[in-house]
């Protein structure tokens, strides 16, 4: 069950940080899962399919998010299920699954919308789009001879997480069309964007003046963890939709993927669109922010072995710095690490809330401002430190039964300074073992 386990997060948190889901599932999903199993295998498929939404059902405070709900009328079962922008609709039979999602009125889809929404088809493993008389629609079709929670689990993803990038793809490319069925998003309140907003430009403006003070010579590097930690922080912690979302992501493929350009060419490129987010104006600013219900979470699930050896080969990155007198680019290279990996890789529910932990005591004049107990009070340089050991312990120990040698390390950290502490709390991370014995 560890593949499905590692979408629920404890901590409880007021808002959305980073693109997966910020809620708990049930206490009794790993027993939900195995019912549903059961189920499937005893023929009793609309029992199975009950059982497996309620283990994708999530929680925040203990109270249901109604991320998913379904409704049993005699032989048929019908559901809808909600992933950011997207509202999936379906319906279940012995025989058959079907489920559909609106992107778009039909008679709003210019010619270049039809020809990405055609070339979409061929990047889809079970689900495609068609057009019925008056919308263009993603639709899932699914028999239920051989079904299992695992055969449904990963269709059902596919065309929530679609739908929703789609939506948002649309929105931002073709401003002209119209994306419908959106009525179960909620925009975020004027004093959080107003909030966001500034923060935005005060992180833009520190990073120009961080590249504006490092040596002229051989400063590609540095200027690269800059502007890409600059964008992480934007994603993770103010979480952008549509056009900001859009072409960030972008912009961060770009860096990564592109062998072509050289790291100066491709930092010019950051520095581009950063002047764009710096000149954006309030109101265009907040258009790009909404609240909504998410069952599934965008990244694919990482080996632990596979975030230890990103930690250590970044350890080793900031000891070189360190070696050659780089001072000024540490502190920025520790909140990289922990802003890349969130946004990266699909963690554990440990290693999720502890690296959160961790941003939020990196950057503690952001949280306070949100309404969160400080960690962290960086003009005195002094840390909450009973705080901070008993937020990793309450981490950790719920999943102590299950991972024995899983054991809380907060009295291991170093208080000393926040890059000794990051640095300790990194080698910590590293150090999670979550062998089932």
């Amino acid at each position: 069950m560890s593949w499905l386990n590692f979408f629920d997060t404890k901590a409880e948190l007021k808002h959305q940080f980073g693109r997966g889901i910020n809620a708990n599932l049930s206490d009794d999903e790993e027993d939900l899962f195995n019912k549903s199993h059961e189920a499937f295998e005893a023929k009793d498929i609309l029992s199975a399919y009950e059982y497996f939404f309620k283990s994708l059902e999530n929680f925040t405070n203990g109270v249901s998010n109604q991320n998913i709900t379904s409704q049993r009328d005699g032989e048929k079962l019908t559901f809808v299920m909600y992933q950011g922008c997207a509202k999936i609709k379906g319906t279940i039979t012995k025989e058959s699954l079907y489920a559909e999602a609106i992107l778009t009125k039909k008679s709003s889809a210019n010619v270049a919308l039809k020809r990405l929404i055609l070339e979409r088809n061929y990047q889809l493993t079970y689900s495609y789009y068609f057009s019925d008389d008056e919308y263009i629609k993603l639709k899932l079709s699914h028999d239920n001879i051989t079904m299992s929670p695992q055969k449904v689990f990963f269709p059902l993803r596919e065309i929530a997480l679609n739908t929703d990038f789609d939506k948002e793809y649309t929105r931002s490319e073709f401003p002209d069309v119209a994306i419908e069925d959106t009525q179960h998003t909620t925009p975020l309140n004027e004093e959080e964007l107003t909030l966001k907003y500034e923060f935005m430009l005060s992180w833009i403006e520190e990073a120009r003046s961080k590249i504006s003070t490092l040596p002229t010579n051989d400063n590609a590097g540095m200027q690269s963890f800059i502007l890409l930690c600059l964008i992480f922080k934007i994603d993770y912690m103010l979480v952008p939709k549509y056009s900001i979302f859009q072409k960030s992501s972008k912009k961060i493929q770009e860096y990564f993927s592109d062998e072509n350009l050289t790291v100066e060419a491709k930092n010019e490129e950051l520095l581009i669109y950063i002047e764009e987010l710096k000149v954006m104006n309030y109101e265009e600013f907040k258009k790009n922010f909404y609240d909504a219900k998410y069952t599934f979470n965008p990244t694919e699930k990482a080996s632990h072995e596979e975030i230890d050896v990103f930690i250590t080969e970044s350890l080793s990155k900031i000891r070189w710095y360190k070696n050659n007198r780089y001072n000024q680019i540490i502190p920025t290279m520790y909140k990289y690490v922990a802003l890349y990996l969130l946004y990266n890789y699909g963690l554990h529910p440990v290693t999720k809330q502890l690296l959160h932990t961790l941003v939020e005591i990196q950057n503690p004049s952001f949280f306070k401002a949100l309404g969160y107990t400080q960690l962290y009070d960086s003009q005195n340089e002094t840390f909450a430190k009973r705080a901070i050991v008993s937020r990793v312990e309450s981490i950790i120990s719920p999943y102590q039964n299950r991972f024995k040698l899983l054991k809380p390390f907060g009295d291991k950290l170093n208080f000393t300074s926040l890059n000794e502490f990051s640095n300790s709390f990194y080698l910590q991370l590293k150090n999670l073992n979550y062998e089932e014995i």
